[in-house]
């Protein structure tokens, strides 16, 4: 019996992203409609494999006009070592944290959501609830061939020559032993986690985004797309308001 390869939809849905983002923008949701008030509330924002803090500016904007106080994950290019960038997320949300006197609430996109969840599972006492977007929370390495080529060709490099880029070894080595044990924990239960999906992903299988611990919302939407897209916004103006609330109730 052969191994099943996963279906993807075809690659050039992926180019719908522009579409997906001017219907953004003349969407209820893009001038705040449906979304509850932020009232100063902090998120920060992680981008996904291969993308910077940039790629969530569109996002961002929109939040802050929302009420939201937003800082980035200080990510030029998503290619390091899991284990170091958790570090270092953990610090930043640790000093926002301790600037706004609240937990706070992460949104990850791809690699980024993976990273969210990590900090749920670590630091449980700073993080209020995470939103995922096209994370493969379940199995990380259930990706389009042409993204797994990538992974190997940045593995291969950081490896061999370039700093900053993660190693073959951290697939197995002993530098992400607590990286690969916190993938496989729980997110505590005072922690909210809705994971966001889509069946029409081009990029991640969407069966890898249905974590057992995470409410789980299905949109439709290209995996680039969700940076923005109407219906993403709208379903993350909703859980961030959840957090919001089950934090009042616990202050």
């Amino acid at each position: 019996m052969g191994v099943q390869v996963p279906h993807f939809p075809p690659l050039w849905r992926e180019s719908m992203a522009g579409v997906e983002l001017a219907a953004l923008r003349r969407s209820a949701v893009w001038r705040g409609g449906g979304v509850p008030e932020g009232e100063g509330r902090p998120v920060l924002l992680i981008p996904g494999f291969l993308a910077g803090d940039g790629s969530l500016a569109t996002m961002t904007g929109w939040l802050r006009q929302n009420g939201y106080h937003t800082r980035r994950a200080g990510i030029r290019i998503n290619v390091g070592c899991s284990s170091e960038a958790i570090d270092r997320l953990e610090e930043r949300v640790e000093q926002f944290a301790q600037d706004t006197g609240e937990r706070v609430a992460v949104i990850g996109q791809s690699r980024g959501g993976i990273f969210a969840r990590h900090l749920a599972v670590r630091r449980p006492d700073l993080v209020s609830g995470i939103v995922t977007l096209g994370s493969p929370t379940v199995n990380q390495l259930s990706t389009h061939p042409l993204v797994l080529a990538q992974v190997a060709l940045v593995g291969v490099l950081g490896t061999t020559r370039f700093p900053g880029m993660f190693r073959m070894s951290c697939l197995r080595g002993a530098c992400c032993e607590r990286f690969r044990d916190e993938f496989n924990a729980d997110v505590p239960p005072e922690v909210g986690f809705t994971a966001i999906y889509s069946k029409t992903d081009g990029i991640v299988n969407w069966h890898a985004c249905l974590d057992r611990c995470a409410d789980l919302v299905e949109v439709h939407s290209s995996h680039v797309g969700m940076g923005a897209n109407a219906e993403v916004y709208a379903e993350i103006g909703h859980a961030l308001g959840e957090f919001g609330h089950r934090w009042a109730q616990t202050t």
